[in-house]
């Protein structure tokens, strides 16, 4: 078991969805289970997220933001890492990059989940003027954690079905390296039917690796807030890029796997819950 006297401290800027597991409801439980404190700084409060389900309530935070992040800085509070995700305008973008100006450390990581659309669509919420936004929010991060649509997006270019190639995969990756980021990990990669996994690349050794697992039929929602929340929790536990990608991999397909094998709705998010044990074996923390 790691002793450790720091404990690392995360901000948190997300929405907040009362039901159906993602963005909050998944960074917070997964970020403290890893031992980290987790502090959140809400852009949205819903009834429930917005995938699949239709008269969901909308309470936007916007207003809100900048007096929580003055007085947390009234407050001298120290962030070990910044991790943002679902940003519902581009004031919200704006706020966050003064957050990041804010609290923004030599020795802190920024790193920035750039919700905005999957398999291949944009989420209708969202416009390509929004996707330039979170462009300039990339390029002020550490790590990006994209998936391929947000990919696309974030290039401006023609989304791709896979399977992949290594060529069409690696060109993407340094493509989004040359945005600014240091280290981007891409999810939803796969050059098989039968395999999903993430490809991360490290622009400061130009290196790219790859983490794979069985693909798992169906679609489910929240695991992109699962992966990253688990990918950031690993990092922040002093685990490699690769090795942090392979934890999140794991504990995300073990989370799917388990719903799968309930046959629980899939609007309503992953049971990550019940995969925490063998989550906190990788990380070495019991």
């Amino acid at each position: 078991m790691k002793n450790k006297t720091h404990q690392k401290r995360v901000a948190a800027i997300h929405d907040l969805s009362g039901f159906g597991k993602c963005s909050l409801t998944v960074a917070l439980p997964i970020l403290s289970a890893a031992g980290i404190e987790a502090a959140a700084l809400p852009t949205a409060i819903l009834s429930t997220h917005t995938g699949g389900i239709s008269g969901y309530t909308y309470r936007d935070l916007t207003n809100d933001m900048r007096p929580i992040m003055k007085h947390w800085k009234s407050l001298d509070l120290r962030f070990d890492a910044i991790y943002t995700g679902f940003l519902g305008s581009f004031e919200q973008q704006d706020i966050v990059k003064e957050f990041f100006d804010m609290f923004r450390r030599d020795d802190n990581l920024i790193l920035v989940d750039p919700v905005m659309g999957d398999n291949g669509e944009l989420y209708t919420i969202f416009t390509r003027e929004f996707a330039a936004g979170m462009r300039s929010l990339c390029e002020k991060a550490d790590i990006i954690v994209p998936n391929l649509t947000e990919a696309a997006l974030l290039l401006d270019e023609p989304f791709h079905p896979g399977p992949y190639t290594h060529a069409y995969i690696e060109s993407t990756l340094r493509k989004l390296g040359a945005l600014g980021p240091q280290k981007v990990v891409l999810t939803g990669v796969y050059f098989k039917e039968d395999q999903l996994g993430a490809a991360t690349y490290d622009r400061t050794t130009d290196t790219i690796d790859y983490v794979f697992t069985q693909k798992i039929p169906g679609y489910y929602h929240g695991t992109g807030d699962v992966f990253a929340s688990a990918l950031l929790s690993a990092l922040m536990n002093d685990f490699s890029l690769t090795e942090s990608a392979a934890i999140a991999v794991n504990f995300t397909a073990d989370s799917i796997r388990r719903t799968y094998k309930a046959k629980t709705d899939y609007r309503f998010g992953v049971n990550f819950e019940q995969s925490f044990p063998d989550f906190l074996k990788e990380l070495k923390l019991v």
